[in-house]
């Protein structure tokens, strides 16, 4: 029993039975490659997250290599993200002061929530339940969110105090109010990182191979430009005494060693409290999750399991609570440093957090002068491709619907703040889902040429037949689009005299729920009471499963089943070249 849960959920199990000797290099390289990525990225997602700086670099430690033994992903990269620390900040806000004793319990305690949430939802298997954040309530919610980062920032970047939980307007008014205190030591070493940033993600690599160097170490050094800025500028801090000379806000003392266990809070109060926020961060750390790793394993025709990711990312929150981090996901840009470096396992991972507890045990002091406002640059920079205007063109070209749902989502995050936004988000998906559902694509066919093919009369040069009505339902039946269906096809019938029989094609219906069950048993009668019967056709497999239990085909006669389209016309439709038949010429369109 052990050993088959043991086979069923801890998927190293599976890659380390069969791990060749030449996937080593390319695991050591990635590792380190991303652990230098990591440790800058870290620091900076915890000061975004209202945390000591520690706590992220103890976030990527426990967490990934959880992740390695549990996750589906062979590439996927898992620590403090983004979106996930901005909505950490704007959940703990109110519980206590950020860097607080109790701002950090509470933070440990919101990840082993995540955690929880997350592991339930595997061992449930509800990996579905990420269909309900469609891709543009997703780029609404995360280019929101990226621009309420960036302005989170500009407190560090201009070096003036103001409160965390201040909207967009409210903190722009509080920078001008305190425009004086704006300290310009801070801001010219936040310009001067954005800048050093900026140029070696464009500029660099091709200017050192242009000077010979060779592309992987070029490569290599544009991965370790954050960390090479980190130390340069924490060195000039230093030497300087910035922090008493100009003001400049620096790291602090970080505690060296690997983290502490820690316990998180078991107060009821705390949990009722963080319980939306728990939940809220589980769904949107699983979609982004999943959405970067499927992208990774299609490259090398790899499986996610989206269920076990659940599973993977539950253990890691959990390890994440206790061991001092905050909640943790798979992280975008890292994840795509850790494939392009070589990765072929999670062995990447473990690397990565055996060197990040190095970090933490032996080079923390190195970090006492780091400024906090080269950690917002980076921020910034991390988040500005978060912005995604290119999916709110293409939504409003292709479905304008979807447009909507984007801005609506985008502007719910800016005005009303991170969870009013998404949940808004969530709402309007499951709207238009129904609204969409519930006005079905119903289309009255007709034989191509002498073919088996029935094709929409509208589109296609077909024959029908005066006493004979075929229509096919492009969706399935259940309680918002019944009474739609109900309407038209009586519409449909009223509208032809010498219909004799109406036969509903089902190749696109996979449900019919109980509402729907009883629309086609009053439709039955309405029909049989105007002299019309009713037959089905091409009934899929599960749902006439589900009406052989039901009376309705007792009911349907003399209405019968027909395998095929083709079948019912054989049977029912008044021979070709009769006075019965007549042949519809319409425009011949593409579709169906």
């Amino acid at each position: 029993m052990m050993a088959a849960l043991a086979e069923r959920y801890l998927l190293a199990l599976g890659w380390l039975s069969v791990y060749r000797r030449n996937d080593l290099s390319g695991d050591l390289i990635a590792g380190v490659i991303t652990a230098i990525l990591l440790v800058p990225q870290a620091m900076a997602y915890s000061l975004l997250a209202g945390l000591p700086p520690e706590v992220g670099l103890y976030a990527s430690i426990a967490p990934p290599i959880l992740y390695a033994f549990f996750g589906s992903s062979r590439a996927l990269a898992v620590g403090p993200v983004a979106v996930a620390s901005l909505m950490v900040a704007h959940a703990l806000t109110t519980i206590a002061p950020p860097g607080s004793p109790d701002y950090i319990t509470a933070a440990l305690t919101l990840a082993a929530m995540v955690g929880l949430v997350l592991t339930a939802m595997g061992l449930a298997r509800l990996g579905f339940l990420a269909n309900f954040l469609s891709h543009p309530v997703m780029s609404g919610f995360t280019s929101a969110a990226a621009i309420v980062i960036a302005f989170s920032q500009l407190k560090h970047l201009f070096g003036v105090d103001a409160p965390s939980n201040l909207r967009i307007d409210q903190l722009l008014l509080h920078l001008w109010q305190h425009f004086t205190d704006v300290k310009i030591v801070a801001l010219s070493i936040s310009l001067c990182a954005i800048a050093a940033i900026l140029f070696t993600r464009r500029h660099l690599e091709l200017l050192l191979t242009r000077v010979g160097l060779p592309h992987s170490f070029a490569d290599l050094l544009v991965k370790a430009a954050p960390l090479i800025l980190v130390a340069v500028t924490a060195m000039i801090a230093g030497f300087w005494q910035l922090d008493q000379t100009g003001g400049l806000a620096v790291a602090g003392d970080i505690p060296a060693g690997l983290p502490p266990l820690t316990m998180p809070s078991f107060d009821a109060r705390t949990w009722t409290s963080l319980a939306s926020a728990a939940v809220l961060i589980a769904l949107v750390s699983f979609v982004e999750s999943v959405a970067i790793a499927k992208a990774l394993a299609s490259r090398r025709r790899q499986k996610i399991d989206p269920d076990q990711e659940l599973i993977g990312l539950g253990f890691a929150n959990l390890g994440a609570g206790f061991t001092g981090g905050s909640p943790v996901c798979g992280g975008f840009s890292r994840s795509v440093v850790n494939f392009s470096a070589g990765a072929n396992t999670q062995l990447a991972a473990i690397v990565t957090a055996g060197l990040i507890a190095l970090t933490v045990t032996f080079f923390t002091p190195l970090f006492y002068y780091l400024p906090q406002a080269v950690l917002a640059a980076i921020i910034i920079v991390s988040i500005l491709g978060l912005v995604d205007v290119a999916t709110l063109v293409k939504s409003w070209r292709y479905d304008k619907a979807d447009a909507v749902s984007l801005m609506v989502t985008f502007g719910a995050v800016l005005i009303e703040g991170i969870e009013v936004g998404i949940l808004t988000g969530v709402a309007l998906s499951i709207l238009l889902y129904l609204w969409r559902t519930s006005r079905p694509h119903i289309a009255i066919v007709g034989r191509v040429g002498r073919s088996e093919h029935f094709r929409n009369i509208k589109r296609h040069s077909v024959t029908t037949w005066p006493n004979l009505l075929l229509i096919r339902v492009d969706e399935s039946l259940y309680f918002a689009n019944t009474r739609y269906l109900e309407d038209h096809l009586l519409a449909a019938v009223a509208e032809r005299s010498k219909i004799e029989h109406v036969v509903l094609i089902c190749s696109a219906i996979n449900v019919i729920d109980g509402s729907a069950l009883e629309s086609l048993e009053t439709l039955v009668r309405q029909l049989r009471s105007s002299g019309v019967t009713l037959h089905l056709a091409e009934v899929k497999g599960p749902v006439m499963d589900k009406l052989r239990r039901s009376e309705f085909l007792e009911k349907l006669e003399p209405g019968r089943v027909f395998l095929s389209t083709d079948n019912a016309v054989s049977a029912l439709a008044a021979p070709v070249g009769s006075d019965d038949a007549v042949s519809i010429e319409t425009l011949s369109r593409t579709g169906s």
